[in-house]
This record gives C-alpha cells, sequence and structure tokens, in this order.
C-alpha cells in the first residue's frame, strides 16, 4: 500500500436494517478535491452484490423508521450536513433542516413521523449567524469570548458554549421549506444521543451533571418531553453515561465507565440497566457487565435480542460482538455468548427481528458488513478490495514476556524478501486505547515501503482488564516501556529483522513513549519520530482541551513529579536524530508542547526538525484533510529512508 492508495480505503458506517432492506454509508478519501465523498450503499441480505443507493456528495448515517417506508439521513453536499428523507422503496430525497453548523444523527420515533436529533445552535454574530443588527462577521471580529468553565473547548470540535448542542424534534410530515427548527433544551447543557420512549411522549437525552451546572466529566441521563418542557434527571450514573437505548418493555439500558471523580482514567466502559422512575426519583442503575474484564465500545447503542442484549467488547486486540443476559450482574467476559469476533473488529452493528448486520473489519479490510441469519455468518460487500488489490502485507500476532513476567501482545507486519528488513517500534496513543486486528493503513504503507513495523498494546492498553489499563495511572514511563521493548525484543529475534537499524515512532501518548524512550533508551534506536506528543505536563494541564483533570489523574498533582514524568525533562540526554511532528490546531495536546522540546532539542544540539501541518488538529492522521494525510506519509518515508 503506497500513501497514495489513501484514497481507495472505503470505509462503512453503521448499518440501518429493517427486513431485507440494509443499508451503510460507505466514506472514501478524495484526494482531488482534498475531501471525504460518502453515499449510502445497499446490501442484498438475500443474495446479489452490494449497489450504490443514493449520490450525493458526503451522505451518511442512514435511519430506517419503524414501519420500514421511509429513510432518513445527513447530506452534506458543499456545506454543513442536513437531514434528509427519502422513500425506503427509493426517490427522490428531501431536506428537512437548513441549520448553520449542521444536523446530527437522525433518531426516529416510534410513530415513524418524527425525528430527533441534536445540533449545534451557534451564539447570535459568531460562526456565520448574524449579529443583533443582521451583520455577519468574519471570525477574527467577532466579540470576545467570556468563560468561566474548564470545558470550554474540545479538540476537533473548537469552542464549546457560544454553540451549545441542543435537542431537536421535527415533523417529517411537515412539507415547508425547512429553516430553524426551535431546540427543545436550553443552552446550559450540551445534549447528545437521544433516544425515544416507547411511547414517544419524549426522549432520554445524555447531559453533564447538574445540567452542564458543574465542572466535571461525570453525566447522566435526563428526560425531556418531546413537545417541550423542562428536563428531568432519570438516570443518576455511576461515573458517566454514553449512547442509552429504551426498550419496548420500558427498560433503559446505557454504556458508561464507574469512578469517583477525578479517577476517570483508564476505567472499563460497562453496560448498565436501570428502570425509569415513576415516582419523580432518579433512578439508580446496575452494572450488567464485569468491571475488569468487559470493556465496552460506544459506537453504537445497546440492542435487545431475544432474550439478550448486544455490546460490542474490546478482547486483546479484538472488537467481538457479545450477548450480555437481561437479568445478568456483572457478568464476566467468559459468561458472554460470542456472535462475532476473533481476529477481527466488529465496528457497529444493528439487529431487526431475527437478523443481526454488522460491520467487520479484518487485517485486509476497513470493514465489510455481515450478515448474521440464525446460525450462519455472511459477508456481503467487498467494499476492500481495491485497497487489498494494491497490495497489502500479513500480520502476524506477536507475543512475550516483560523483565517482570508479565504477558504483552502484539503484531508484526513484515516486508516482502528475505531481509534482515530494518525495523519501525510504533505506538499507539491513548494510553487507553488498543490496536485491533482491523487494517491499518500505517502499518501497511510502512511494510510496503520495506519495514517491519513493531507494535503491541503495553499495560495503559485497553481491552486486557481494567487492572491491565490502571497499571501506568501515576506511573507513565514504567511498565509501559517495559512492555513495548520486550515486544520489540522478540521481534527483533527473528533472522529477517535488523536490529541495527530500528526506529521509534508514535502519536499522542505513542509521542511521549517515543520522547521517552529516545531519551532514556536511545542507544537503542537509530532515530525517532514523535507526533501530536505530551511532553511537559505542566504546561498541558492549562492549555490541553483535557489537561484540567488528564494530568492530575494519569499523573499526579505535585508539580515536582510532573517534571520527572515529562519527556521534555530529559530532552538534554537525546542524541540521535528526532523529528518533532504537529499540527497547528492541535487542541488535545497543543501545539507548544512541540514547540518547547524542538527549542529545547536545538539548545542541546541535537539532530532535530519541526513539521507543522496547518488548519489540522489532533486527528491529523486518522480523518484530516487526504492530501495532508498523504503529506505526512510521504514526510514519514523520506524521514525513515535518510535515517534507516
Amino acid at each position: 500500500m503506497r500513501p497514495s492508495d489513501l484514497e481507495l480505503l472505503a470505509v462503512p458506517g453503521t448499518p440501518a436494517l429493517h427486513g431485507t432492506l440494509l443499508l451503510t454509508a460507505v466514506t472514501t478519501p478524495d484526494l482531488g478535491g482534498n475531501t471525504y465523498r460518502g453515499s449510502l450503499w445497499r446490501a442484498a441480505p438475500d443474495g446479489g452484490a452490494a449497489r450504490q443507493w443514493t449520490h450525493g456528495e458526503r451522505d451518511t448515517d442512514p435511519a430506517i423508521s419503524p414501519d420500514g417506508r421511509w429513510v432518513a439521513f445527513l447530506r452534506a453536499n458543499g456545506g454543513k450536513p442536513q437531514l434528509h428523507v427519502m422513500p425506503a422503496d427509493g426517490g427522490d430525497a428531501r431536506r428537512l433542516t437548513e441549520l448553520p453548523l449542521g444536523a446530527g444523527v437522525p433518531v426516529w420515533a416510534p410513530d415513524s413521523r418524527r425525528i430527533a436529533f441534536t445540533a449545534r445552535l451557534p451564539e447570535a454574530g459568531r460562526y456565520g449567524a448574524p449579529d443583533e443588527d443582521g451583520e455577519v462577521l468574519e471570525p477574527d471580529a467577532e466579540a470576545p469570548r467570556r468563560i468561566t468553565r474548564y470545558d470550554y473547548r474540545l479538540d476537533d470540535v473548537g469552542f464549546l458554549r457560544d454553540r451549545p448542542r441542543r435537542l431537536f424534534v421535527i415533523d417529517t410530515t411537515d412539507t415547508t421549506d425547512p429553516g430553524e427548527p426551535e431546540p427543545l433544551t436550553d443552552d446550559r447543557a450540551d445534549v447528545s444521543d437521544p433516544a425515544w420512549l416507547p411511547d414517544g411522549s419524549a426522549l432520554l437525552v445524555v447531559a453533564p451533571r447538574e445540567w452542564g451546572g458543574a465542572d466535571t466529566e461525570e453525566s447522566d441521563l435526563y428526560l425531556v418531553p418531546a413537545g417541550g418542557g423542562e428536563p428531568v434527571l432519570a438516570v443518576r450514573t455511576a461515573g458517566s453515561a454514553a449512547k442509552p437505548a429504551v426498550f419496548p418493555d420500558g427498560t433503559v439500558c446505557f454504556y458508561g465507565p464507574e469512578f469517583t471523580w477525578p479517577h476517570v482514567v483508564a476505567r472499563n466502559v460497562g453496560l448498565w440497566s436501570a428502570e425509569l422512575p415513576a415516582d419523580g426519583e432518579p433512578a439508580k442503575p446496575r452494572r450488567l457487565t464485569d468491571a475488569e474484564s468487559v470493556c465496552c465500545t460506544t459506537d453504537v447503542p445497546p440492542a435487545p435480542f431475544r432474550d439478550q442484549i448486544l455490546v460490542t467488547v474490546l478482547n486483546r486486540g479484538a472488537v467481538e460482538l457479545r450477548a450480555v443476559p437481561r437479568d445478568a450482574d456483572r457478568a464476566p467476559l467468559d459468561g458472554l455468548d460470542r456472535l462475532l469476533g476473533g481476529r477481527s473488529a466488529v465496528r457497529s452493528f444493528a439487529v431487526h427481528e431475527e437478523r443481526i448486520a454488522a460491520v467487520v473489519a479484518r487485517p485486509d479490510s476497513s470493514g465489510e458488513v455481515v450478515l448474521l441469519d440464525g446460525r450462519s455468518e455472511r459477508v456481503l460487500t467487498d467494499f476492500s478490495k481495491p485497497v487489498r488489490e494494491s497490495g497489502l502485507r500479513p500480520v502476524e500476532e506477536l507475543t512475550t514476556t516483560a523483565p517482570d513476567g508479565y504477558p504483552v501482545h502484539g503484531w508484526l507486519v513484515r516486508p516482502e524478501g528475505e531481509g534482515p528488513h530494518p525495523v519501525l517500534l510504533v505506538v499507539h496513543g491513548g494510553p487507553f486505547a488498543a490496536y485491533d486486528w482491523g487494517l491499518f493503513d500505517e502499518a501497511q504503507v510502512y511494510a510496503s515501503a520495506g519495514y517491519a513495523v513493531v507494535m503491541g498494546n503495553p499495560r495503559g492498553s485497553a481491552g486486557y482488564g481494567e487492572s491491565h489499563g490502571q497499571a501506568i495511572v501515576h506511573g507513565l514511563g514504567t511498565v509501559d516501556v517495559d512492555d513495548v521493548l520486550a515486544l520489540l525484543d522478540a521481534a527483533l529475534a527473528r533472522d529477517d529483522l535488523d536490529s541495527s537499524r530500528v526506529g521509534v515512532m508514535g502519536g499522542s501518548y505513542g509521542g511521549f513513549m517515543t520522547t521517552w524512550l529516545a531519551a532514556h533508551h536511545g542507544s537503542r534506536f537509530r532515530a525517532a519520530w514523535s507526533e501530536r506528543a505530551v511532553n511537559a505536563w505542566d504546561s498541558f494541564t492549562g492549555s490541553s482541551d483535557i489537561g484540567w483533570f488528564f494530568t492530575e489523574a494519569y499523573v499526579g498533582a505535585d508539580p515536582v513529579v510532573q517534571r520527572e514524568r515529562s519527556p521534555l525533562t530529559y530532552a538534554s540526554q537525546i542524541r540521535i536524530p528526532f523529528a518533532v511532528v504537529h499540527s497547528e490546531h492541535d487542541w488535545r495536546c497543543p501545539v507548544e508542547q512541540a514547540q518547547r522540546l524542538f527549542v529545547e532539542l536545538k539548545r542541546t544540539g541535537t539532530e532535530v526538525e519541526m513539521l507543522l501541518f496547518p488548519g489540522e488538529g489532533h486527528e491529523l492522521s486518522r480523518s484530516g484533510k487526504p492530501r495532508h494525510r498523504v503529506q505526512r506519509f510521504d514526510a514519514i518515508l523520506e524521514w525513515w529512508s535518510r535515517h534507516l
């Protein structure tokens, strides 16, 4: 896979299923337009090839009405995504919204007439909205922002308090020209993840604790009347909530970690259940899955299936579709039936009656639609055929033990030929995240260019137990270093890898690890590529969108300890060529983190370069402008060709 093959990556979104109608949005990078294109595709559950179903510039997030007659989706034709609806048997799409910052994912009401969604509404005089005098101001002419809270901005989103995310309900039978509907919630709280009650009288939403009145990452579930009215606290969580679903019997299920604020990091996301209160008091949920062994993903809401609840779960680099008994009480992972999984990653799923549609990624696929019908499993699409034909290298599982005997798990991707090959140790971000079995474009690009790629999930990663993730809380740069070096040693024991030509690279937490390894184990590497990294915890606390809680949670509040855990402190020990790579609009790891390291390395005489990407945020490598993504690959390969 070459850098330009990026536009061969076709990524399916969450499927929508009703009877024989099975839709998914497929998104691809467009290098010529420097944007992303997307359309809805229809898979054939009963046989036949998948076919393109819509032809907008970027169509996403299909939702089929409960009666099966209508399909709602988002369409962005040269602007913000707006809500559209079209007949399920084909026909023209009708636009339902014209919101200045676009609409969110549609959620059908049980009556198949109304649709709920969330959207950000700008203050007058901001983001292109006219001010009180009707004037549209340029961004640098807007009035100053008054900020009183910690959580006032978010990477890749921007400022939050002057454009709160609010709940809307619209009637699809209204055929008048779309205007700006009235929101059902006020501007005090950002709300998300609307879910209808079975009778259609109200919706559940996720909102920050105390309806936005507390500086905390805790959140709860609130009931909002569908016709308007004050929100009511419905479920008080044990930490936070995401993706609630209300089942026909009135049971509420949702995802969330369990924590005592501010000890929020590296907590497994569990499945929770609650009964909506009848007496006005908020419900107390119970945890259905084990806190240690079960880490749910939150891409789609939990779904009822027979007498169980379907969720996706991280498990040693796999993302598995598991079934949780409705009466479960903190059930461990080995007590949950696995419906899909193995050496794959289930990205999303949908259920209708006895059928389950899922998007499943594998080492040679960004995702294909798979149908489970009874016990049969059929792959219905071949979206990844073009990238597979471009040339992908096999992915080999790699296991070893750290010096203290702890098991370490990862992967090796080797290039063609006998070798000995130069080696790249690649460390993921997070740290409470994980590499998985899905197609990883970066590893394939590097392997195709002649490098063996070593990557793993050291202590601190997700999917190996909560204690695995907690192992580096107040201990960054300790056992996680032991684990990645043990994995590297296991790979270098092979005759076809060259231990004298090894580079280290990573982004975010992986960038932290790259700088740390270069300072403390630099003799093992020829050069380093540190991207969007945390380098200094003191300034991260005040400059990052999450620094106000993340630093204390992972490192502690003591300034002395923060300096001890900061790679910048040890910059004078770095003697290998070093690339500092960052995006100018990164608010997760702000650009000052790169600038401070670059200046210190220059000052100490290290061979150092800094590469800055304009207009990009923290997610450049995954969702940045396609041309920047290719330019980034080109720069990486040029760097390693020089030093390895």
